[in-house]
């Protein structure tokens, strides 16, 4: 059996599955065609499930699928890793949907699937809906934001599945003293994200409230060490799960690094939007700083391109907003921080522009994997500049890529007459007040995300200052696009007007006599001169007298430094002989290694390094998961300026305590639960305590439970009443209005209390209205005998 084939996994029979749509292509003789067995139908999976997967135009099951499915089914704990876009969500879903069956009303929420970021949530929340439409499964939403009391009502209806971030479903835990004995599946979705972002406190506790016999599923791109301590503590005999690792960025996606400087990098943007970019394509733009964001989202508005932005500083329902529009096309263009580099599936993203260059290459490589997924290709846009060099340097390192400065294919500049003109542009717009406050404070901005981001390492920092900036060329697609444009102004001359073309005939003779040159050569040639000019004097010898003193001290600075610039020369130059030479004795020991196959041994005087039972030894061992792990790790802090920050925490000397602690309390704000985890007090205020009393939810429950139990007697199914009402004037006026009949009782069969109270009502207005007719006759009799004493006189 091969276990390489898509359609063999072991463990599960092979079938046939006849699946009937009504979209089906007509085979011969007008009968619909019958799927063939193989891919998902190899798994054995329900047929709800099946035709969710099949619905949605899946056929074949992507590497990580086929190696994490087998395994949740089985009931395993799971932490796999594999790189973005690859079809994680369908790794946890499918298992998902095949453990819960079907809905279970009195049970409660039986999954729970936590994301780091509300888009991601959001995302999750809606691919459910879509695998699961022939599920008959509730899954509720719970994000931070939104409203709480939309959230417990959703809680009361006793959800299969919640989506939600881990911050809000801890603090609804803790305020509705929340059960989750009924949960059996829990899934972190991007993992590493989640304790990136500080959520390891929220994580523990959560775990902590889940029963022991749950089934826990990580997914993960990365490994960090606290997320392998949390995995040995938290989950059962976990299995490792290491799939496409090693490949980092997928093979479709084309990588270019256009060089600028400093102060020309929003030019070189507009100029690649505008020159290089077709109109029509989706662009995510990632910026270093929230305040970089505004800044570009401004620029880019200003000159005419319509686009949004998303950073974690803005409004959750502004956030969704302009993440809508982008999705649905209404703008190209999305501007955005690191929160977006995880999570966002934008199936036609075609381009991905990084104006500032990211600290870690991990980081790199989440952010350009948001295109090119699933088979697609994609274009990633790499602006640096001499800050960026020796983390460009460190990039290719990883990505074991050749840097060849000379390959005007992958890297080079953008063409510097375009970028003179639009940085003018810009320079212009920028004096404008609302384009100068932004730009004044991303400036600042900038300064911060340069120390907080991680340092380079040292080779690369050396390689750096011998990087030649001077042989870059304009990169092929800048070239090939000035070329059309040229045509173009070209063809617009030949069609200019006679009066044109009869000037040029008379003139004709005397350009023939010129030589030809090229304006546009001739303007970057020039341009590019400028540029690369460095004087040969000072400017202390200008004008110089003979025997003037500055002349003189100029003349000897020279000659001592002459000397050190030709020892300088001279040391790069051995360098550089040194790595090819270095280089060229590598590819020999190879090619020796590679010859000396069959090595000579002694055996009388050899020592293995390894036992003669080693790989027995490994195949009996229970659980690799701890030395896998320890393999696979990759620990990084703050990926963003602000995750810098908090770990760089400032400490003060305690005379007391004779010992320097921390400024900040850790624990001030704080409250322990009973599972010993520091959480923070904003979690208990009793929210859920004033939304029971002014919605008599408990009322509603015991009269619904109540007529569950007569209709339990009389044989009949018990229903659940629904009271999911928006959070508006009306719908709160609805929710009222619904909770008095259900107090009032609407059913054919009353209890005791409720007959009682309807025969006092009954009473009590019979009293009233006795009373009201004795009133208005007494009324009458004082009018009567008014009228009759007026009459006597």
């Amino acid at each position: 059996m091969d276990l390489d084939d898509p359609n063999v996994i072991p463990g599960f029979s092979v079938e046939n599955v006849d699946l009937d749509y009504d979209d089906d292509e007509p085979g011969k003789g007008g009968k619909k065609k019958k799927k063939n067995g193989g891919g998902f139908q190899a798994m054995g999976l329900a047929m709800p499930v099946l035709k969710g997967i099949l619905k949605m135009g899946y056929k074949v099951p992507t590497p990580i699928q086929r190696k994490t499915i087998p395994l949740i089914l089985e009931g395993r704990d799971v932490v796999a890793m594999a790189k973005t876009g690859s079809g994680k969500t369908g790794c946890f879903l499918i298992p998902l949907f095949e453990k819960l069956k079907q809905r279970e009303i009195k049970k409660g929420a039986r999954a729970l699937i936590l994301s780091p970021t509300r888009e991601l949530a959001i995302q999750t929340f809606k691919f459910i809906k879509q695998l699961g439409k022939f599920m008959d499964l509730k899954t509720i939403l719970v994000l931070g934001g939104d409203s709480m009391d939309t959230q417990f009502a959703a809680i009361h209806t006793l959800p299969d599945i919640i989506v939600a971030t881990p911050g809000r479903f801890l603090h609804l835990c803790v305020e509705m003293d929340l059960k989750l004995s009924a949960i059996k599946y829990c899934v972190f979705d991007e993992a590493d994200r989640l304790f990136e972002m500080g959520f390891g406190e929220q994580l523990t506790e959560t775990l902590a409230r889940l029963p022991s016999s749950r089934q826990m599923v990580l997914f993960s791109a990365t490994l960090p060490k606290v997320m392998v301590e949390f995995a040995k503590a938290g989950l059962s005999n976990p299995t490792l799960i290491r799939l496409d690792v090693e490949s980092k960025i997928p093979e479709t996606l084309d990588l270019r690094f256009i060089y600028c400087r400093p102060d020309e990098r929003y030019a070189t943007l507009l100029v690649l939007i505008r020159e290089v970019i077709p109109k029509n394509a989706q662009i995510v733009v990632f910026a270093g700083t929230q305040h970089h964001v505004e800044l570009i989202s401004l620029l880019l508005t200003k000159s005419g391109i319509p686009c949004t932005h998303v950073y974690s500083g803005l409004d959750a329902s502004a956030r969704k907003i302009n993440t809508a529009k982008f999705t649905m096309k209404k703008v190209n263009v999305l501007v955005v921080t690191d929160i977006a580099a995880r999570g966002l599936d934008i199936p036609t993203l075609d381009y991905v522009v990084n104006v500032h260059f990211p600290g870690k290459p991990k980081l790199f490589i989440h952010r350009v994997g948001r295109c090119a997924r699933a088979g697609r290709s994609g274009t990633a846009y790499n602006i640096f500049s001499n800050d960026d060099i020796a983390h460009m340097i460190d990039l290719h390192m990883f990505l074991t890529r050749p840097l060849d400065v000379t390959d005007s294919r992958n890297m080079g500049r953008a063409p510097p007459e375009a970028v003179e003109s639009e940085h003018q542009i810009v320079l212009e717009r920028i004096k404008h007040i609302d384009l100068a406050t932004a730009f004044r404070v991303s400036n600042n901005a900038y300064k911060q995300y340069i120390v907080t981001r991680p340092a380079a390492s040292a080779s690369s920092n050396k390689k750096a200052k011998r990087f030649k900036i001077s042989e870059l060329k304009v990169l092929d697609e800048f070239a090939a696009a000035m070329e059309k444009e040229n045509e173009a102004k070209k063809k617009d001359k030949l069609l200019g007007k006679k009066a044109k073309k009869q000037k040029k005939a008379l003139t004709a003779k005397q350009e023939e006599k010129k030589p030809a040159v090229d304006a546009d050569e001739f303007r970057t040639s020039f341009l590019a001169q400028m540029k690369s000019y460095r004087p040969q004097t000072t400017i202390f010898e200008l004008n110089p007298k003979s025997n003037a003193k500055r002349m003189l001290i100029m003349n000897e600075k020279r000659e001592k430094d002459t000397i050190k610039i030709e020892k300088h020369k001279r040391k790069l130059a051995e360098l550089e002989e040194e790595e090819e030479k270095k280089a060229a004795q590598a590819v020999k020991a190879d090619e020796e290694s590679k010859d000396k196959k069959s090595a000579v041994k002694d055996d009388e005087n050899y020592i293995s390094y390894q036992a003669k039972d080693h790989v027995e030894e490994d195949g009996y061992a229970i659980n690799s998961f701890a030395k896998e792990a320890s393999n696979a790790e990759l620990s990084v802090i703050g990926d963003t300026a602000a995750d810098q920050r908090q770990h760089q925490r400032l400490q003060k000397w305690d005379r007391k305590k004779k010992k320097m602690v921390n400024v900040v309390n850790p624990k001030a704000g704080k409250i322990r639960t009973e599972h010993g985890v520091w959480i923070a007090a904003s979690y208990k205020t009793g929210r859920y305590d004033k939304w029971k009393e002014r919605t008599k939810v408990d009322e509603q429950e015991r009269a619904r439970q109540n007529d569950s139990d007569e209709e339990d007697s009389f044989g009949a199914r018990p229903t659940v009443t629904r009271m999911d009402f928006p959070h508006t004037h009306w719908g709160r006026h609805n929710a009222k209005v619904a909770a008095k009949k259900q107090r009032e009782g609407t059913s054919e069969l009353r209890s005791v209390e409720q007959i009682a109270k309807t025969r006092l009502d009954k009473e009590e207005k019979l009293a009233r209205e006795k009373v009201a007719r004795l009133k208005n006759l007494a009324r009458k009799k004082r009018s009567i005998n008014k009228k009759m004493k007026g009459k006597a006189k």
